[in-house]
């Protein structure tokens, strides 16, 4: 699974209509740069290239009075919001020792209906479990990773991701069991996505006017 591809689709998803230095600036507001491959030209090239696919729609705008160049806006497609909700549902439930899609997912969880988010999450401790339990009986020694040598802490930290990556789902299914967050079909959504005029306090740098595009 994509991380970009789900950052990108639920960021235009959440402004209804955006052009490339929107979704650049909101998954930067996000941190999304540190913690997964959303980096300013794999951004661009994903707009253009799901655009390509039919998951999103391109407007061409004219170009602005000031003389600025013109600009796409993107806007997710039916075949977008089915892509969309496919890789949310998937990188919640599956177990990956990568954390930039679980991250991304997390983002955009309430997307969903609460209960099916708890569905999703039950079946990601699931999936640690048989992962972790098919892993440690055939790989990890009885004696502990050092009959290994040092190559075997690699398997110790697989083995202590996966028991920390379960007891923290375990957590997240009480909090949301509990009524925490306003999941799909509940209320008025949180939308963490910038105003267009509002300023970026994570900006690395001024926007290029060919960023627009």
């Amino acid at each position: 699974m994509s991380a970009i591809r789900l950052l990108v689709l639920g960021a235009v998803r959440q402004h209804g209509r955006a052009h490339g230095y929107q979704v650049r600036n909101d998954l930067e507001y996000w941190g999304a740069h540190e913690w997964s491959n959303a980096k300013p030209g794999s951004i661009y090239h994903a707009l253009k290239q799901m655009a390509k696919q039919g998951l999103l729609h391109a407007h061409e705008i004219a170009p602005s009075t000031a003389g600025g160049p013109p600009r796409t806006e993107y806007e997710v497609t039916e075949k977008g919001t089915e892509e969309f909700l496919a890789l949310l549902r998937g990188s919640l439930a599956s177990y990956d020792q990568r954390p930039d899609m679980l991250t991304a997912s997390l983002g955009f969880m309430v997307d969903l209906p609460r209960e099916d988010v708890l569905g999703l999450l039950e079946e990601r401790v699931r999936t640690i479990e048989q992962w972790r339990k098919s892993v440690t009986e055939y790989y990890t020694p009885e004696d502990g990773p050092g009959q290994l040598g040092h190559i075997g802490e690699i398997m110790n930290y697989w083995v202590h991701s996966a028991d920390t990556g379960a007891e923290w789902t375990r957590g997240l299914i009480e909090r949301i069991r509990g009524g925490a967050y306003t999941f799909a079909g509940e209320g008025e959504p949180f939308v963490g996505v910038l105003r267009e005029d509002e300023e970026n306090p994570y900006a690395t740098r001024e926007p290029h006017p060919g960023d627009a595009r």
